[in-house]
């Protein structure tokens, strides 16, 4: 499993959360405590906002331990709001285009987590794609496909929503096509004003998630796990749960897909055999 880190408050340098705390990402990368996996070096990447609308990014496929350009970026760029993931790869080969985070227009978006059977799903959720979506489309991975799903059923009306209707409808696809719905995720997200995540898995074991607040001025911190041993500082967000970070401060949500209205795909029908093709 991955693990990843963001902040939204007042400008801070990405070293806050990637390079200097005890148990840092970086630190992350290669000693995770809550995870499956203690190593996540299978890639790395940030997502940054400034000046413009769009995030600046900066991936790559060595582990986050060993590249000393990370370490120079963090200490160096200072920003409102930024998305910072180590990878483990779950699915999908070791390749730039697979790190998170993934990034269209004006969003951001790094997941921890997986979708069971996901190579069975992967070309009916394809086909719901818009082309432009479709086209944006370089990796291989359940993660940014997820993404891409969020945007075309409306993200930018409705995040919370669009995320739920994304899950659902992976949920519904794999019970139509015969397999075990099971889906595990927790993200992070972004459009440059609000930071969201959320924490959902169908069988209620989603990754962990944490929050704390940071900074001098109301900024807040969402992480896979603590950046420190001090226990008092950090809230685990609980299964099932949302979390808005924006100018008034932090809203948390339940979060579910139950009551999501069910979205047909033109291949739901395929026989699995001809999906696998």
């Amino acid at each position: 499993m991955c693990r990843w880190a963001a902040y939204r408050g007042e400008p801070l340098y990405l070293e806050e959360l990637v390079t200097s705390p005890a148990h840092s990402l970086i630190e992350q990368s290669h000693c995770a405590t809550r995870a499956k996996t203690a190593t996540n070096g299978d890639g790395f990447g940030i997502a940054w906002y400034g000046d413009r609308p769009e995030p600046g990014r900066y991936r790559d496929i060595l582990p986050a331990w060993s590249d000393c350009n990370l370490r120079s970026i963090a200490r160096q760029i200072r920003s409102p709001l930024f998305l910072a993931h180590v990878r483990a790869a779950t699915g999908g080969g070791t390749r730039r285009d697979n790190c998170h985070p993934f990034v269209f227009g004006r969003w951001s978006f790094m997941h921890n987590g997986q979708i069971s059977d996901f190579e069975h799903l992967r070309r009916p959720m394809e086909s719901m794609l818009d082309n432009d979506l479709y086209a944006a489309r370089t990796g291989t991975t359940d993660s940014e496909l997820l993404f891409l799903l969020a945007l075309q059923f409306g993200l930018d009306r409705d995040p919370l929503g669009a995320i739920a209707e994304t899950l659902a409808f992976v949920e519904r696809l794999a019970d139509r096509l015969g397999g075990q719905p099971l889906v595990r995720f927790t993200a992070a997200l972004s459009d440059g004003r609000n930071l969201y995540a959320i924490r959902y898995a169908t069988d209620w074991k989603a990754p962990t998630l944490y929050a704390a607040p940071m900074g001098q001025s109301g900024g807040y911190c969402l992480v896979s796990e603590p950046l420190n041993d001090d226990d008092n500082a950090w809230v685990e967000i609980p299964d099932g749960a949302a979390v808005i970070v924006g100018e008034n401060g932090v809203d948390v949500r339940l979060f579910g897909t139950a009551e999501v209205e069910a979205r047909e795909c033109p291949l739901a029908d395929t026989p699995r055999a001809e999906l696998s093709a």
